[in-house]
């Protein structure tokens, strides 16, 4: 099966070479369980492949980041989307995913002059003044060079690598043949939803892989910000930039992890920890199109406590549903309210039956009364949602994906502000801003916007009533009205009658071979015989044998089902 999947040499070399990477890691087992051992083995004698070498003895969550890392951009790029899965994996695994870095060498500039001549349709000397040959920053997907343009603005070129896009894409096939195959046979991964997951990458990466995509981003970052003096957002240089080539404006500020350059610098730390914060509320609750990794490499300090947010190739949307969701699961974990809490986890994993329901609220319960009496000040962020998703992995729940990557965010965001200032809370920033849009949710104007939203989806649904009426009408005067009436395991049960039916079946059938040999071994002259026994004697207990194996092993296999 995995072979037909795998038909281009390309393929099976990568395909060893994954393999190879998994076992050197201490990863054998899961590229046996995958099926991929007999494949590389057989292919391996016609193509004279050396063994994997042996793995060093540290941690599973080093071992699969070290991995990861060595098998190169896709990879890499799967392990720090893992990182945001804070629902799925325990804080050890996050930390390493977080460790992933993409920095690679970069490409000779030589190497990128005739894609750069193609993308802006001229010699790069003809646009830029001065373009410096060595790379500013070099990642996986693209490598960043610095230039000026003929009216002395500096900008920065971020070049995609020539050829990455075939690499992808040979890996995404094969990593989504991986999830279907590990989530049909490895139960213990299929909570983590393989496929799923694979599928949100894919969508994601491909969309990365094209810088237009980011530039957008930028833009309508910017715009939400085009009254914030405080947020900066790069300029982005359309009439240069497209799938390959991105032109933004060059910002020279101080990396958000030079703490020692801040402080010389005369920037207020405190200040600047604040104006992340509501930075990233704006965006995720007011806005709902968020920058959905704001490390301390895409955050950059300006004079007069200025922040600018680069790298957009990672963003989340959250939809006005969404947000309130989100606002009140945050207002519940601080105000210790347990029901808004259970509310709105059932809406996000479709509801839980009554025992689980009422386990979650006595484990909240539990959750929320080891913060209670504690001042806001003396919250700590980060430890109350490490906590609150330790929960969720309990009880096997996992949010949906552009909620992991928020409360990602968040985290990260926490943990930088507490570098930046000591005494820095972001649950004291975050307090008040819930509490301004929770109430605005119940002003007048509010209010009256919801009721007449609600009675014009009334009003539409009642206009539309005549004309839907009429079209059942017609289906049913055609024969083509259907109903299905689907019953909780009724399938399941149709199955486990079949299978009885066929037992009792073959269980008749043996009995008959059994009588009729019996009849046979008695009669006078039981026909020809072979090696001087009857043939009908030898073909009745040979059928008799295969029947009872077959019953034998069909009630083995039901029993493990």
């Amino acid at each position: 099966m995995l072979w037909d999947a795998l038909g281009a040499a390309r393929d099976l070399g990568r395909l060893h070479n994954i393999a190879s990477v998994l076992i050197r890691h201490g990863m054998g087992e899961l590229v046996r369980r995958l099926g991929i051992g007999r494949l590389l083995e057989q292919a391996g004698r016609i193509l004279h492949w050396k063994e994997a070498g042996e793995f060093n003895e540290i941690t599973a969550p080093e071992r699969l980041r070290a991995a990861l890392q060595e098998l190169g951009p896709t990879f890499i790029k799967l392990g720090q989307l893992m990182a945001t899965r804070v629902d799925l994996f325990p804080p050890e695994w996050i930390e390493e995913f977080e460790k992933l870095q993409d920095a690679v060498p970069a490409v000779p500039f030589e190497e990128l002059r005739t894609q750069l001549e193609e993308d802006l349709g001229q010699p790069p000397e003809a646009v830029f003044v001065h373009l410096e040959k060595e790379a500013l920053a070099a990642a996986s997907i693209a490598q960043v060079h610095r230039a000026r343009l003929a009216d002395g603005s500096e900008v920065v070129l971020k070049i995609r690598r020539p050829g990455i896009e075939e690499t992808v894409r040979a890996d995404l096939s094969l990593l989504a043949r991986f999830a279907e195959i590990a989530e049909a046979e490895i139960p213990e991964l299929r909570r983590y939803h393989p496929v799923e997951m694979v599928r949100q990458f894919s969508r994601s990466l491909r969309r990365e892989l094209n810088l237009e995509n980011e530039s957008r981003a930028a833009e309508r970052v910017a715009a939400n910000f085009a009254d914030d003096e405080a947020i900066v957002i790069p300029r982005i240089y359309w009439q240069w930039t497209c799938e390959r080539l991105n032109v933004q404006e060059y910002i020279d500020g101080i990396p958000a992890r030079d703490l020692e350059a801040i402080e010389a610098a005369g920037l207020d730390r405190s200040l600047l920890a604040r104006r992340g914060v509501n930075a990233m509320l704006q965006m995720t609750l007011v806005d709902g199109f968020f920058h959905a990794d704001p490390h301390q490499g895409n955050l950059f300090y300006l004079q007069d406590n200025r922040i600018a947010f680069i790298d957009f190739g990672m963003v989340g949307t959250l939809s006005p549903r969404r947000r309130e969701q989100v606002a009140d699961l945050l207002y519940g974990l601080m105000m210790r309210e347990t029901d808004h809490v259970i509310d709105v986890l059932q809406e996000w994993t479709g509801g839980f039956n009554a025992l689980d329901t009422d386990r979650l609220g006595d484990d909240l319960e539990a959750f929320l009364d080891s913060y209670h009496g504690l001042a806001l000040r003396q919250l700590n962020f980060s430890v109350m949602l490490t906590d609150l998703m330790a929960l969720f992995r309990d009880y096997q729940l996992d949010l949906p994906p552009d909620l992991a990557m928020l409360l990602k965010a968040y985290v990260s965001l926490d943990g930088l502000g507490r570098k930046l200032d000591p005494d820095f809370n972001i649950v004291v920033e975050i307090s008040p801003f819930l509490q301004r849009l929770i109430t605005k949710r119940y002003l007048p104007s509010s209010l009256l916007k919801q009721g007449w939203d609600n009675l014009s989806s009334t009003l539409d649904l009642l206009t539309g009533l005549p004309r839907d009426l009429r079209r059942l009408l017609r289906m049913a005067r055609r024969g083509a009205l259907q109903v299905h009436v689907d019953v909780t395991r009724l399938d399941h049960f149709g199955h486990q009658l079949d299978r009885a039916a066929s037992r009792i079946s073959v269980g008749m059938v043996t009995a008959a071979f059994i009588i009729g040999t019996s009849i046979v071994m008695t009669a006078p002259d039981s026909g020809p015989t072979v090696m001087g026994y009857s043939l009908f004697v030898l073909l009745g207990v040979i059928g008799a044998c295969l029947g009872g194996i077959w019953l034998w092993v069909s009630i083995w296999r039901g029993r493990r089902e």
